[in-house]
């Protein structure tokens, strides 16, 4: 994996995700699936941001899991929107700073003075940039399935849109 790979995944991915963040109803920005569950805003924004969250994490030595993670709701689709591209700038800014030796760098994830797991920077980046992500894009997709909201296109049809290759 090198740095380019990430970002031209990075990149492709973006268009999906803004895609199912457009369809989030601003009407239902509090409503949840189960007493559990994040909030469909506060799942949106988290889906939003997590690509410049955790490419900036990526470049810290390591993260304790006792840190505190707010999870604020938004209150529009534009700053859902809006959010997205700012956390998509910041992800293609950190990566673009790296090089490829970066990727095999160990990062570790502790809980307080005991080490939990180190891995390389390039699999935090790939799991938890990437991979986290899709997890929970597609969560998102079934809230908006739950609302009435239409469901778009990500890897082929979906039931609501058909997708219109090349």
């Amino acid at each position: 994996m090198t740095i380019k790979e990430l970002l031209q995944e990075l990149n492709q991915e973006a268009q999906a995700t803004r895609r199912v963040l457009e369809r989030v109803p601003k009407t239902k920005l509090e409503w949840r699936p189960h007493e559990k569950s994040m909030t469909l805003g506060q799942l949106a924004l988290h889906v939003a941001t997590l690509p410049g969250a955790i490419a900036e994490l990526s470049t810290l030595a390591s993260f304790d899991v006792n840190t505190e993670i707010p999870r604020p709701g938004a209150r529009s689709v534009a700053e859902l929107t809006g959010a997205l591209e700012r956390s998509l700038t910041k992800a293609r800014t950190l990566l673009g700073a790296m090089d490829d030796a970066a990727l095999a760098s160990p990062w570790r994830m502790v809980d307080g003075d005991r080490e939990v797991v180190t891995l390389p920077r390039g699999a935090l980046l790939r799991s938890v940039m990437l991979n986290h992500l899709y997890h929970h894009r597609g969560q998102l997709t079934v809230y908006l399935r739950l609302t009435g909201a239409s469901v778009p296109a990500i890897y082929g049809a979906s039931a609501d849109e058909t997708p219109v290759f090349g």
